[in-house]
């Protein structure tokens, strides 16, 4: 998985810059999503011995013992070498380069899997990345690779072309941050998102300050999405802290940056945490409006039925 990677072209370049994501078709090969997917699947089959969720992995509510359902593996990166592989390879950094130069870290280095199995997949709902983790500057991108072929029925993302150029939205409700945009709040215009359908290896990157969101999985067919998560050495986390030593251990392309470079853009910090956070899923949990249908729940959405 270390060949030589491709590069945007300029069309594409500018299409980034534009609508904050862009697509590219088969940048995997069939070879390496099929391998990908067969680690996921042992990797799923571990979680039948699990009553809860742990380190590694989110479970769906619907879990039990014996009958695994996974919405996220947490630590594919540690939990198998590919995945750490793949994330440090030209493959992927080549382009990662092209739209943020060339000193890259990963912001989040343990990568996630989100899972939506067939029938169930949990949804997720409108958010900015950027609401989560703000920097010193916004030079910071995730990549997402469906591992399987993904359809309008199979929850693919939903990307709000140029909202990375708008505001940061409030992502909290109740006094607590949880993740999500409030479609009450602030109703966008939802109906504008484009779905990124595609064969399994298309690779997509958005920026971080690019709305987006996905919805159930209603269809008979899994959508599983690996993410790698990546910034520019010269962007520093404005929470969490982070040790000098920790910060150089993330970096896979170029040299460490002591001097942040400063940026006015508009911050909105991820805090408080709500008691019961345990990642995305768990965060959203606690939001009072939710814009897309969850399984089980007699809650009321705002979802627009041509993005089912």
């Amino acid at each position: 998985m270390n060949r030589p990677g491709r590069l945007l072209t300029d069309e594409e370049f500018e299409l980034y810059e534009e609508h904050g994501y862009v697509v590219i078709d088969d940048l995997l090969s069939k070879e390496e999503t099929n391998r990908l997917s067969e680690i996921v699947d042992e990797l799923v089959a571990k979680a039948a011995n699990l009553e809860r969720g742990d380190d590694y992995y989110d479970l769906e509510p619907s879990h039990s013992p014996g009958n695994p359902r996974v919405r996220r593996l947490k630590k594919p990166i540690f939990q198998h070498e590919a995945f750490d592989r793949l994330a440090r390879s030209s493959t992927i950094l080549d382009i990662v380069e092209q739209l943020i130069g060339n000193g890259i870290r990963l912001t989040h280095p343990n990568g996630k899997i989100n899972i939506k199995a067939a029938e169930y997949g949990s949804p997720v709902e409108w958010h900015q990345d950027w609401a989560g983790y703000p920097h010193t500057n916004d030079d910071l991108l995730s990549v997402s690779i469906p591992l399987d072929d993904v359809e309008l029925e199979n929850g693919p993302l939903l990307m709000i072309p140029g909202s990375h150029r708008g505001p940061v939205y409030s992502h909290h409700s109740n006094g607590v941050f949880c993740s999500a945009i409030d479609p009450v709040r602030d109703p966008l215009d939802y109906d504008k998102a484009v779905p990124l359908t595609g064969k399994a290896g298309t690779v997509s990157f958005h920026h971080v300050r690019t709305i987006h969101g996905s919805a159930l999985n209603t269809s008979a067919r899994s959508r599983r999405l690996l993410i790698y998560q990546y910034g520019a050495t010269d962007a520093w986390p404005l929470t969490g802290g982070i040790s000098i030593d920790s910060f150089r251990e993330t970096i896979v392309r170029g040299d460490l940056a002591v001097q942040p470079r400063l940026e006015a853009l508009p911050v909105r910090l991820p805090l408080p945490v709500a008691p019961n956070y345990d990642g995305l899923y768990t965060s959203q949990e606690n939001a009072s409006n939710r814009y897309f249908e969850v399984h089980g729940s007699d809650r009321n959405s705002a979802q627009n039925a041509d993005l089912r």
